[in-house]
């Protein structure tokens, strides 16, 4: 499978998309020890590439999980505001991408990879990957709206309900609840079709990834078993 020659430069050399293409057109990459200055030409993942006369490889498969905190977008690049890729101190962060995004103010567990099929296989919404949640809610939960989540809800502008969901009641106003899709702000959504305000909320667990108790806020580790 082909790739762009700068997003070839941008993982194997640890730069952006933006500096790759800058270094393109400066005449510092070579191709098979030919001068290219055309940053879509298609190369090859075994390519012979060189930057300064430096070899370049691409990075093996990456797999890393992030407890994300709050107030970081879930973003490669962003101009405005801090991005979960500035908290990886990793040679090869550029070319890693987000799999299944949480919103600014949600913190909890995040994958990062750059294995395309395998983040696939993660955000799909026909491979059912559950999606674990600790909810905080402004007011009490009352068991009638408990049971209407676990059936399963018709968000504002959705035709169909959302398929049934695991919730458990912690105390209260916080519940863990455990769904199967990935609907734009669908947690927050859920609760607001049953008239409840998310007032905090915390992803714990993707498919078999559960978020380590051990791992603070804002630090990051490799996959273990990411098959």
């Amino acid at each position: 499978m082909s790739l762009r020659l700068d997003q070839f430069v941008s993982q194997a050399a640890g730069l952006s998309r933006k500096q790759a293409g800058r270094a393109i057109r400066q005449q510092r990459v070579r191709v098979a020890q030919q001068l290219v200055r055309q940053a879509a030409q298609q190369v090859a993942p075994d390519s012979v590439v060189s930057l300064d006369g430096q070899p370049l490889a691409l990075a093996g498969k990456i797999y890393l999980m992030l407890h994300k905190p709050l107030g970081v977008v879930s973003a490669t690049q962003d101009s405005a505001q801090r991005t979960v890729i500035e908290l990886i101190d990793h040679p090869h962060a550029s070319s890693l991408h987000i799999a299944g995004r949480l919103d600014k103010d949600t913190s909890g567990l995040l994958l990062l990879t750059n294995d395309g099929q395998w983040s696939h296989q993660i955000t799909a919404p026909r491979h059912h990957v559950a999606k674990t949640y600790l909810v905080t809610l402004t007011e009490p939960l009352g068991e009638a709206a408990a049971e209407q989540l676990r059936l399963g809800v018709r968000l504002q502008g959705e035709k169909q309900a959302t398929q049934p969901a695991q919730l458990e009641r912690l105390s209260q106003q916080q519940a863990r609840l455990t769904i199967h899709e990935g609907k734009y702000h669908q947690v927050k959504r859920m609760f607001a079709a049953v008239g409840y305000h998310v007032c905090a909320l915390h992803r714990e667990r993707i498919g078999q990834w559960q978020l380590p108790e051990d791992l603070p806020s804002g630090a990051w580790r490799p996959l273990l078993n990411p098959k």
